[in-house]
């Protein structure tokens, strides 16, 4: 147990100051940063007697570590459709306002128009059907991540439009 300990202190002690640099470029964060090289040493200690290149595990967990939190952030991004309703286009008004929400849709439906042909299908799928991106992407038979890349876009250059058609 104390060679474990002593093996991960010296290992601490020459790479913490780089595997955190290495995965600061990768995150852009602090205190994800931070928490991933914490992640990476603690599995790398669970895993050492078991390891021939310590080291090498360390930075791999680290760099896999980051990936996945990457890839949780763009998701987060991109699942929330929340966007379009400053811009006044989701309405949940009365009836009295039923002349304006038409409004919005015609213009939410000329800036889909404005897309490319699977971006447009793919948003459209995403904002008036309600559809998840596997859902998305099983039907258009495209991978989750073009799904991800589409509702992305999608949501930039429609924003762009409706601010530059709205009030």
């Amino acid at each position: 147990m104390s060679s474990r300990r002593a093996l991960i202190g010296r290992l601490y002690a020459s790479s913490q100051r780089a595997l955190r640099g290495y995965v600061l470029r990768l995150v852009a964060s602090d205190d994800t940063a931070d928490e991933i090289v914490q992640e990476a040493f603690l599995r790398t200690y669970e895993n050492v007697n078991r390891l021939e290149t310590p080291r090498a595990f360390l930075f791999r967990t680290a760099r896999n570590l980051a990936s996945s939190s990457r890839r949780t952030t763009r998701a987060q991004k991109t699942e929330t459709l929340g966007d379009l309703e400053p811009l006044g286009v989701v309405s949940s008004e009365g009836p009295e306002t039923s002349a304006m929400a038409e409004e919005e849709l015609r213009l939410l439906q000329q800036a889909i128009a404005q897309l490319p042909t699977q971006c447009g299908a793919v948003f459209s799928l995403r904002i008036f059907h309600a559809c998840s991106y596997k859902d998305i992407a099983e039907r258009l038979r495209i991978s989750p991540r073009t799904v991800e890349n589409h509702i992305a876009r999608a949501l930039r250059e429609t924003n762009e439009y409706l601010r530059g058609h709205t009030r």
